[in-house]
């Protein structure tokens, strides 16, 4: 899917989930950001700097694909001390980073184990300390949970917000779980058909929602048309099928003419 007037700004230490249907451009804008593609026209700045023409390599990036990528000849220590290695760090900084690492995630009681002797979910956190182990100024994660059963994917997305809490890592989490997204993200940005639908914190989106694609993407239910026909009651009123109803003027101050009313299931009595 083309990307068409993106504009999205991640501040320093926070999450930004990337949540929208499959087909949205999700995986299309991770691609552009890590280098993998190159956009046609716009520009990617990381610390106000451009990165046209900057490779993947150049970039100080961490990814984690849903594919994990893992080496199976190697054990969990070799696989997070690949990319290290191929770095030349020293090796008594290598152990230092890897023991780090392994702690952090809880898998230092693994450290000798191949990686296809791991569960799903061990060998997720395999892959997260992988991506962390060089020490990358952003990370990017591409539906990194999106092959594990329901039960475990609810346990590891927590792991996962505090280990990126824990080091203040600036992240940018692809996924199409608006759950997930919830639950990591300080904001999200919901995709729709190559553009960005809404942007903002997890409350603004979902109790604020920006349209009718965005009110169904989440889930909402009781859309309603309606006509705004002017004060009612020191509010404005709209007219539906089923009455007149009562909103207060300033949700209402950018609203004229035919519009969607939404009424959360909780006001439903």
């Amino acid at each position: 899917m083309a990307l068409a007037g993106v504009n999205l700004r991640l501040e320093r230490g926070t999450t930004t989930a990337v949540l929208g249907p499959s087909g949205s451009g999700k995986s299309t804008l991770l691609r552009l950001v890590a280098g993998l593609d190159e956009p046609d026209a716009g520009t990617i700045l990381a610390d106000r700097r451009s990165l046209a023409g900057v490779p993947p390599s150049g970039r100080g990036f961490g990814l984690m694909f849903q594919d994990l990528a893992l080496f199976p000849h190697l054990n969990v220590r070799d696989n997070i001390a690949f990319g290290l290695r191929m770095q030349r760090w020293a090796p008594e900084r290598i152990r230092a980073r890897v023991e780090e690492l392994t702690g952090m995630v809880r898998i230092d009681a693994l450290l000798d184990r191949k990686t296809d002797a791991l569960s799903g979910g061990e060998q997720q956190r395999v892959a997260l300390a992988r991506s962390m182990a060089p020490e990358p100024g952003f990370l990017m994660l591409d539906e990194p949970l999106g092959a594990l059963d329901r039960t475990l994917r609810e346990m590891l997305v927590y792991e996962i917000r505090r280990v990126l809490r824990e080091t203040g890592m600036t992240a940018l989490y692809v996924t199409h779980d608006q759950d997930e997204a919830f639950a990591l993200a300080d904001r999200v940005a919901i995709l729709n058909m190559g553009q960005v639908a809404q942007e903002g914190t997890p409350t603004e989106v979902f109790f604020r929602p920006a349209s009718a694609f965005v009110a169904r993407f989440l889930g909402h239910r009781n859309l309603i048309p309606a006509v705004m026909v002017g004060p009612a009651d020191g509010g404005s009123g709209v007219e539906t099928a089923l009455g007149r109803w009562t909103i207060p003027a300033e949700i209402a101050a950018d609203v004229a003419g035919s519009c969607t009313m939404l009424i959360p299931a909780a006001s439903i009595s």
